[in-house]
């Protein structure tokens, strides 16, 4: 068939086209434009985006169904990572981590020399 399609240069394996992209460039417009403006959370129901939020919210928005490795996948493209803060307790003062530190003098005295011990005889 290729070579009836194509002529003798039909015969030439050629990577095969594949699927599809699922999401075009309005979607990645609109995926960008949320990522920037983060979640309302009465509206999204979330406080941050995950990927897998942001998956739901591109089937609701355009009936998009796409995988969260794809979709991963698109946002590094688009030149986002996946970031998380450091936990840090609500009621945490600041300075006290630095009041629990040891506290080590600051030159260290040497014992005194001691000999070493040579066998009586």
């Amino acid at each position: 068939m290729k070579l009836n399609a194509h002529g003798p240069a039909g015969r030439i394996d050629r990577k095969a086209p594949g699927q599809p992209r699922r999401l075009d460039d309005t979607h990645r417009a609109a995926l960008v434009t949320a990522v920037e403006s983060g979640p309302i959370p009465a509206v999204h129901g979330v406080v941050r985006w995950r990927v897998v939020d942001l998956r739901q919210w591109l089937y609701d928005e355009f009936e998009v169904s796409v995988s969260e490795q794809t979709l991963s996948r698109e946002l590094r493209k688009l030149g986002y990572r996946k970031l998380s803060a450091r936990p840090r307790h609500h009621s945490q003062a600041e300075g006290a981590i630095e009041v629990f530190k040891k506290a080590f003098p600051r030159a260290w005295t040497r014992s005194r020399a001691s000999r070493t011990s040579i066998p009586a005889t």
